[in-house]
């Protein structure tokens, strides 16, 4: 398998030493549910750890709460609550939304508060190394002291500005030195530090938290590729001054999801929340629309091609519903082949979605010669799994199915049109035919 790796700029054989593929997700800082822009790391990374899990490798995954941060406590003082409220709840937001796209749980979801020691540590360890020094208070990084700050981004220090998050000082040696500490201000929330009351940058915490939990040094670091620069070229920094070793061995960074040709944003406010996607659309089609894409690709959001995403879906799901399962054939083995010859090859799930709607037009038009099993193993390998937003269990769409065909069989019509309409509430399509019912899930 080859991935695109940022560090270097091109497709690299992917080579893991024995044991657990270590990887880490940048993740949200929870001051409020996630949008469209917000969910594709969120898919990407699980449909790519669900890939290697397919193919008989353990994997590491490791994605972060960011639960303290200024918009959170913005957020808490006009409610008059504490940080954690605000943050807690926004935390199980995230997670209803995930669990809806059909993500794996992480095996650990680090939170920034419950790491200060570490990261107050760390800090003194990247200071006591000469790589960063404290100025009234504010510990800064010192980005001129690391020979090659600016590789993940191929920025030069010289025409780089201060980073985001982080205003002009006075204090710094250069601009583009980042804060690391900083003081509180007043009704802020705080922890003790040798360099005074304060808070973290916001860096530094990912740094800490890869290295309690995955090591000094990942297998795969990946996030949108709006973190390139400066929150992982900051990482870098920070974890190799402090360790003295490479961060990762591979950066994965997909495409960001455009309104207009301009990035989804919160602060720009041209953004689509999953949770109201997902009511309209479902939430499979929200994960099906995400993967078409190539991970790297950026590509702009329109309601109608998330429609579009949920008609092809259903046209997935009633198709294998369709078939039996049979032995597999030579059509199989070829779809096979050139669907996981796509997800090789850079994870090009946009390819490998094309294999999969092949086969089912190969299917639909040779019903006899194709089966189920293919379709099946395809979309678990994905994440793609129709039971997701069901309205109602296929064992229970049989059970009515079953009471529908013995109620037409006492020549009982009302109640077979009753049973007929309550399926189709449900999503539920039945047409009766000579060879006798048969269902799909509706496309609205």
């Amino acid at each position: 398998m080859k991935i695109y790796n940022t560090l270097t700029r091109k497709k690299e054989d992917l080579i893991v030493p024995d044991g657990a593929v270590k990887i880490y997700v940048c993740g949200s800082t929870v001051y409020n549910r996630i949008h469209l822009g917000n969910a594709r790391p969120v898919v990407v990374f699980d449909a790519f750890r669900r890939y290697l899990l397919h193919k008989g490798m353990e994997v590491d995954y490791f994605t972060n709460f960011t639960d303290v941060d200024d918009k959170i406590i913005a957020l808490a003082v006009e409610e008059g609550v504490d940080a954690s409220v605000v943050s807690e709840r926004f935390i199980a937001e995230v997670m209803t939304d995930a669990e809806g796209l059909n993500c794996l749980p992480a095996t650990l979801y680090p939170k920034v508060t419950n790491e200060m020691p570490g990261i107050i540590e760390m800090i003194g360890k990247i200071i006591e190394k000469g790589y960063a020094y404290e100025a009234g208070g504010t510990v800064y990084f010192d980005t001129a002291a690391k020979a090659d700050y600016g590789k993940l981004s191929g920025r030069n220090i010289d025409d780089m500005e201060a980073g985001a998050r982080v205003e002009v000082d006075m204090r710094k040696k250069k601009p583009s030195d980042f804060v690391l500490w900083k003081p509180a201000k007043p009704g802020e929330p705080f922890w003790e530090s040798p360099w005074g009351n304060g808070r973290p940058g916001w860096h530094i915490e990912c740094s800490q938290m890869i290295k309690k939990y995955a090591g000094d040094t990942l297998d795969i670091h990946a996030g949108g590729s709006d973190l390139i620069f400066p929150h992982h070229e900051n990482e870098i920094a920070q974890s190799e001054a402090a360790n003295g070793v490479p961060l990762a061995r591979y950066w994965m960074h997909n495409g960001m999801i455009n309104t207009d040709n301009e990035k989804m944003s919160k602060s720009e406010g041209n953004f689509f929340m999953v949770r109201e996607l997902s009511e309209a659309y479902g939430y499979d089609a929200l994960r099906f629309y995400i993967l078409s894409f190539h991970y790297r690709s950026p590509f702009n959001f329109a309601p109608e091609h998330v429609a579009e995403a949920k008609a092809a879906v259903n046209r997935l799901y009633n198709c294998v519903n369709m078939l039996e399962n049979r032995e597999e054939t030579d059509a199989e083995h070829q779809h096979r082949e050139r669907f996981y010859a796509a997800l090789d090859d850079d994870f090009n799930t946009a390819e490998a979605i094309g294999v999969m709607f092949a086969y089912v037009k190969y299917a639909n038009t040779n019903p006899q010669k194709a089966s189920s099993g293919i379709l099946l193993e395809m979309c678990g390998v994905l994440g793609l799994e129709r039971k997701q937003n069901a309205n109602i269990s296929e064992d229970e769409i049989n059970v009515v199915l079953a009471e529908r065909a013995e109620a037409r069989k006492n020549k009982e019509w009302k109640r077979s049109d009753e049973l007929r309409d309550m399926l189709k509430a449900k999503g539920v399509a039945v047409k009766d035919t000579a060879d006798g019912q048969k269902w799909s899930y509706e496309t609205d």
